[in-house]
């Protein structure tokens, strides 16, 4: 239920949004075609605009999920150090130590 209303807040704002930047271009027509000089958007705009936005930023950190720490240790402080030195995938048991063995000794 909740990830619905975070997705409805993620569609209004998104909607707001794109209505802010639609309201900003028509402004920017109405003073080129009224040949009047452009300073700054009106307040209305620029408040939809910053509302869409933290409307936006709200919906998708809840929508995310869990975050990770930015530490690279993290997620090994429950390991022990005998974890970090077996690795399956560092098991070699085809090498060439196995050839040392089979070596006849070199007379003098």
């Amino acid at each position: 239920m909740a990830g619905t209303i975070h997705k409805l807040i993620l569609t209004v704002g998104f909607l707001s949004m794109f209505h802010a930047a639609y309201s900003a271009a028509q402004h920017h027509s109405y003073l080129r075609l009224n040949e009047l000089e452009f300073t700054r958007l009106p307040f209305d705009i620029i408040l939809q605009a910053i509302t869409s936005l933290f409307m936006i930023m709200y919906a998708v950190l809840n929508l995310a999920g869990e975050f990770k720490e930015i530490r690279a240790s993290a997620d090994l402080d429950n390991k022990s150090w005998e974890t970090f030195r077996n690795v399956p995938s560092f098991y070699t048991f085809c090498h060439r130590g196995q050839s040392l063995l089979y070596q006849n000794p070199v007379s003098t």
